[in-house]
């Protein structure tokens, strides 16, 4: 297979995807860098609500696989190599991945992002093993038992009602006064009587033995006291964390390591564009990652056939 391609695009998740999907029925031979399996982390996810079409909501590991089957016949090649580099080749770009480096015209990041960590004490240690961010995942294997779910913006309360079907009780832990995510979410988990709601506190620790988790320590944030507080699992949804290590100084970041682009998705450096959740500004839902992708596509496009790049205002 040719190193060579008119578009890559980096990242295998429902913004990389439309990206590629675009890409490749405007003409253009189009690579995706997955980095592991298609669908990022939607792909895990039990209902996404809010994507046209699908009224009811529609799982993760349906939608996911869906675009998959588009892409490929699309013509799309998945390349399951991550990219560990990105730097100007002439006026094309070379990445560099561990199979060796490919060649693009124009590139679209959308690398997506990744869970913060909390940082405390036993987090680590217990990652699966108790630690977790897969409700869908761990929840069947919890049935009867209490669990922690750290955050209060829409991951957590997502997570929280998935595992509500299951488990005896949820308890959230929010360092905030309140919920932070969309009011269908923060409805259906203030009617559950499976969830109890924490707030003004933090995890500092995680505790437990040679079996797993076996519970955490919980901070007040107003008086500093700490109570132990028994769960057999905790799920981590305390923020997201950008997927942009690897450009290194390739494109300008904000402050939070997000991709500064223009509405068109369009970086400072010609022939970059970034879509989905490592852009700055993005909306992190799964329908505004599609629309970021298709439209990075159409931008790249564009450039490619006319070598147009109006400078980032």
């Amino acid at each position: 297979m040719s190193d060579e391609y008119d578009v890559v695009v980096v990242g295998g998740g429902l913004a990389g995807m439309s990206a590629g999907l675009t890409s490749a029925r405007l003409g253009r031979k189009t690579a995706i860098l997955t980095g592991g399996l298609p669908g990022g982390q939607l792909v895990s996810i039990e209902h996404i609500d809010g994507v046209p079409g699908f009224p009811e909501g529609v799982p993760g590991y349906d939608l996911c696989p869906m675009t998959q089957e588009q892409c490929d016949a699309a013509g799309v090649a998945f390349l399951q190599d991550a990219c560990d580099g990105l730097e100007a080749d002439g006026d094309k770009w070379r990445l560099a991945t561990a199979s060796g480096p490919v060649s693009a015209g124009a590139v679209i990041v959308a690398s997506g992002s990744s869970f913060a960590k909390l940082g405390a004490p036993g987090e680590e240690e217990f990652q699966g093993r108790g630690v977790s961010d897969c409700a869908s995942c761990d929840g069947p294997l919890l049935r009867g038992k209490t669990t922690l779910v750290v955050g209060g913006g829409d991951s957590a309360m997502q997570e929280a009602l998935a595992l509500a079907e299951h488990v005896e009780k949820v308890i959230m832990i929010e360092r905030g006064a309140a919920l932070n995510g969309q009011a269908a979410y923060k409805e259906k988990v203030e009617a559950s009587d499976k969830i109890e709601l924490q707030f003004g506190k933090t995890v500092s620790e995680i505790l437990g033995d040679d079996n797993g988790v076996a519970g955490v320590k919980v901070k007040d944030a107003a008086s500093g006291d700490e109570v132990e507080v028994k769960t057999a699992a905790v799920f981590v949804f305390a923020g997201l964390v950008p997927n942009s290590a690897f450009l290194k100084d390739a494109v300008p970041l904000d402050e939070k390591g997000r991709i500064v682009t223009d509405a068109s998705m369009r970086t400072s450096a010609k022939g970059v564009l970034a879509a989905g959740a490592v852009r700055a500004a993005s909306a992190c839902r799964a329908a505004g990652a599609m629309g970021d992708g298709a439209g990075a596509a159409l931008a790249a496009d564009h450039y490619l056939a006319t070598g147009e790049w109006p400078a980032l205002s």
